[in-house]
């Protein structure tokens, strides 16, 4: 008996920050995101049309439904450089945010302190 790709949860990983989360297989990668709570995520028309929630795919399976070929060509796509507005897990997944979203979550990570920097001296 084959299990369903659209009914299981999957774990979407951000390569940028290493932080991840559960993504079921009707919710996109970018619903998935947004749930993370980060402020500032670009979610732009949600529908394939704007280009601002572009990633690349570094690892994983997924499904995705029209995207606009003027932010993702065909070159774009089969490098697996999608809209998260449009794909759909069917695996576990890594994506790296390119664009505005690599901006967002650059700057979040940027303003956390590292654990393991050493203390400032004077």
């Amino acid at each position: 008996m084959s299990v369903d790709p659209c009914s299981s949860s999957h774990r979407v990983t951000i390569a940028d920050t290493g932080e991840a989360y559960s993504c079921n297989g009707t919710e996109t990668v970018l619903v998935g995101l947004a749930r993370l709570g980060k402020r500032g995520i670009p979610v732009g028309c949600r529908g394939g049309g704007c280009g601002v929630c572009k990633v690349e795919v570094v690892s994983g399976q997924y499904r995705k439904r029209v995207m606009s070929r003027t932010h993702v060509n065909a070159d774009d796509e089969a490098c697996h450089r999608v809209l998260a507005c449009c794909i759909y897990p069917s695996s576990d997944v890594v994506v790296r945010a390119i664009g505005p979203m690599q901006k967002t979550l650059h700057r979040s990570v940027a303003a956390v302190p590292s654990i393991t920097a050493p203390p400032e001296t004077s």
